[in-house]
């Protein structure tokens, strides 16, 4: 199934062929990239105890979110973040591998992206960079709904629990 992208880029008009089944593919691939990153991410906080100190990044200041952080600096607040960031790592990579809530894990996966952008003072180097990118990725992801593509979300579709509540299908995809 082919589809066209017609498009306006700088005053000129095109149009783009665009393959069903590549875009799926490359959907997937995304999915399988992103989530395996999350996956590593997570798990070597817990194979490294002691690595991942959240202080670091909740102490910043002068960021555009450091009073939301600030506010879960110290104490057993900071133990929670050092304790939920791998264990949220590790799911929204086992649900983008799997294709489980993936809306949800992605959407989660980038508002973590999102605190660890505005966050840290890395993008005062420069607006670009790895969070950056993984955030796009994510939304990516949202987007085009890649867990319907080899995902366990493209069952739980076709079942009358989400045929029966559409809004269920807000957080599967």
């Amino acid at each position: 199934m082919r589809q066209q992208l017609q498009t306006t880029i700088l005053g000129r008009e095109y149009t783009l062929e665009l393959s069903g089944t590549l875009t799926g593919y490359w959907l997937v691939f995304l999915r399988l990239l992103v989530g395996w990153w999350f996956l590593h991410e997570g798990l070597n906080k817990y194979v490294a105890p002691g690595r991942f100190r959240a202080s670091w990044f909740l102490e910043k200041t002068g960021t555009v979110v450091s009073p939301v952080l600030n506010a879960f600096a110290g104490g057993a607040t900071e133990a929670a973040v050092e304790l939920v960031v791998p264990a949220g790592e590790v799911l929204i990579g086992l649900g983008l591998i799997l294709g489980l809530l993936t809306r949800t894990a992605a959407f989660f996966g980038a508002f973590m992206l999102f605190f660890f952008y505005f966050g840290s003072e890395h993008w005062r180097r420069g607006l670009v960079n790895g969070e950056l990118m993984g955030l796009v990725l994510f939304v990516t992801i949202i987007v085009f709904g890649a867990g319907r593509v080899w995902g366990v979300d493209s069952y739980l579709e076709t079942t009358d629990l989400v045929r029966n509540r559409p809004w269920l299908r807000y957080l599967l995809g």
